[in-house]
């Protein structure tokens, strides 16, 4: 398996145990799992209706660009760079797109 294929596959397996997870509770605002495979982009979005409120919002946002893995969003408490290394992700194919370029140097990770 190529390192494109290793990392999508990756992304859209955590992504959909996250959302099987939170999808357990009761709550009526569920978690979906977008993944488009063909221009590389996956998202994991809240969406719903509790009572009169309505939730819609991208909890993560991660591409797939030039090899790296871009964090574009992280909407949690969750440390996704780090859950990405133990997926089995290295640092250096890890950019915190969601970072101004300048603030990237000052992480462990890719700059771009």
């Amino acid at each position: 398996m190529d390192k494109i294929k290793k990392y999508e596959k990756l992304i859209v397996d955590y992504f959909e145990a996250f959302a099987e997870r939170r999808n357990k509770n009761p709550d009526p605002v569920k978690i979906q799992v977008i993944a488009d495979t063909q221009r590389k982009h996956y998202q994991l979005v809240m969406i719903g209706w509790e009572e009169y409120r309505y939730t819609h919002l991208c909890l993560f946002h991660l591409d797939i660009i030039d090899g790296k893995v871009w964090v574009q969003e992280n909407r949690t408490e969750v440390l996704i760079g780090e859950e990405l290394v133990e997926l089995g992700i290295p640092k250096h194919d890890i950019v915190p797109g969601l970072l101004h370029p300048e603030e990237r140097v000052d992480t462990e990770y890719a700059t771009a």
